[in-house]
């Protein structure tokens, strides 16, 4: 074995099974594995403590998994320069191990920086692939095919024994308050660490998922009927081509199993396969154009919303107190959980952007503080598409009424969740403003909507409506489909008569 030492960072990567960086590091030298708890990226708009909860549970195991292959993993607080060329000093790196990563405009412009600091110290950073996503790509057209090729090639061995690099470091996981996180409480939100991942995946894979394509829309069932992996593939303790042969694996055996035992699991994980696929698609868009976590994807939305009511709409927004029942209970739920449905995830954001009239922008980074699974190359393509300023998608006003009926027709998440309603009879819990003893709790334990949702609709649809007719509107949104569109899902340009995918108002935010 060479003595180049081989330096791996692990990022949103947490695990050692399936681990390219790891594998191939361990075949050209001794191993230094770090992660770098940074501060400046943990103070900023999109980030919680939730997320570094969730983190720390994740260290703690990648700890224990590494110590059985003689590693001992460096955790070390600093900005990602000023660590590695601490690292350098002390073990002389050759080269850096990492994987890609598709992350928010901050980590974006860090990872250049490090580049070039390898660079200038004559390291070599190789940066291997971890999910679907294709550096440098220069047009959509055969994405979907090397998906397929990548999900189906074996997953990368874990080393059986490791030489380590340097001494082992015995530092303590670092806590929020180390890096100045704000408190952010989630009594409910999900456990990190690779072990809870695979047991949520088996579960998923063999019991909860069998009602999955019928009950992932409401939020009643789609705690339990979901797969849960979000947050575990969004932190890496599961790879996105375990997930992914895992579930074909048990496509298989149920394909094989006895009739009458598998339609309904078959029609699940199909529709869960789907997902899967969908997942990459979306962190594709945001790996081809940084700009759209900031930057309306198609400009002729620029200046369109903001006003003088903006504050305070946003504030009732965010704490769940719209005055619209399903919405705020769904709200309330993200805060307490740090998850919902992805059916739930779009109509928060439709309400912001077309109800309430919000830039995208600051609902979107409320909306990542709250969901420990936040993965920006999926949430600001999502965000975006969801507030319209795509400029390739259907436009989706959901009608936050309509859909307390459709998903919560008895009316049991909004009483879990709005305790403040009890009074309400069942027949208005949706709408208590049209119930005779309205004003016994509206205004005082519950308040009034924030406004009149049917006029704010209507209000919508004219102005996005009146900006798709402008006359270069569909020219710059055909150069965005040709750029950025599902060529698998058969969507074509904007200028052709065509009808919506089948299930194109089901694109998810999360599993």
């Amino acid at each position: 074995m060479s003595a180049h030492v081989q330096a791996v960072w692990f990022k949103r990567d947490l695990r050692i099974h399936d681990h390219r960086a790891l594998y191939l590091a361990a075949q050209n030298g001794p191993v230094a594995p770090f992660f770098i708890a940074e501060p400046e990226l943990w103070q900023q708009p999109d980030v919680s403590h939730r997320q570094w909860a969730f983190v720390t549970e994740c260290l703690g195991e990648l700890q224990q998994d590494l110590s059985t292959l003689g590693l001992s993993l460096r955790l070390e607080i600093g900005v990602a320069t000023d660590v590695l060329s601490m690292l350098h000093e002390r073990l002389s790196l050759h080269t850096l191990w990492s994987h890609e990563e598709t992350g928010s405009a901050w980590t974006y412009e860090r990872d250049k920086r490090v580049a070039a600091w390898c660079r200038q110290n004559g390291v070599v950073w190789n940066e291997e692939r971890q999910n679907g996503v294709i550096r440098g790509l220069p047009k959509r057209d055969g994405w979907a095919a090397r998906w397929e090729r990548f999900m189906a090639e074996p997953p990368s061995p874990t080393p059986e024994s490791v030489q380590q690099a340097g001494s082992p470091s015995h530092a303590k996981i670092p806590t929020a308050a180390d890096l100045g996180i704000t408190p952010d409480p989630c009594p409910l939100r999900q456990t990190g660490g690779r072990r809870q991942a695979v047991q949520t995946l088996n579960s998923f894979l063999t019991k909860r998922g069998e009602t999955y394509r019928t009950a992932m829309s409401s939020p009643n069932s789609a705690f339990e009927a979901c797969s849960r992996l979000s947050p575990h593939l969004a932190w890496g303790t599961l790879s996105l081509r375990e997930v992914t042969q895992a579930t074909n694996k048990r496509r298989l055996a149920l394909k094989a199993g006895e009739r009458g035992t598998k339609s309904a699991w078959r029609g699940a994980l199909t529709s869960f396969s789907g997902r899967l696929h969908w997942h990459c698609h979306f962190m594709q868009k945001l790996e081809s154009q940084p700009s759209l976590e900031h930057a309306n994807l198609h400009p002729a939305y620029n200046g369109v919303r903001g006003g003088p009511g903006d504050h305070t709409l946003y504030d009732a927004w965010a704490k769940g107190e719209t005055g619209l029942p399903f919405v705020d209970a769904c709200m309330r739920a993200l805060i307490a959980t740090g998850w919902l449905n992805f059916r739930m995830r779009a109509m928060l954001m439709a309400v912001a952007s077309y109800h309430l009239w919000l830039d995208w922008r600051r609902p979107g980074e409320h909306l990542a503080r709250q969901f420990t699974d936040y993965e920006p190359g999926i949430h600001w393509p999502q965000v975006q598409m969801q507030s319209g300023t795509s400029g390739i998608n259907t436009v989706r006003i959901y009608n936050p009424v309509k859909q307390g009926f459709d998903q919560d027709p008895d009316g049991r998440f909004v009483r879990e969740w709005l305790p403040q309603l009890a009074s309400v009879p069942d027949a208005f819990l949706h709408e208590p403003w049209r119930w005779e003893g309205a004003g016994q709790v509206l205004d005082k334990a519950y308040p009034l909507p924030v406004v009149d949702h049917l006029a704010a609709a209507k209000q919508a649809r004219q102005k996005i409506w009146a900006v798709r007719a402008g006359s270069t509107y569909r020219d710059v949104a055909n150069d965005i489909q040709k750029r950025h569109g599902s060529r698998r899902s058969g969507v074509k340009f904007i200028g052709r008569k065509r009808k919506p995918p089948k299930n194109q108002n089901q694109l998810t935010l999360d599993f």
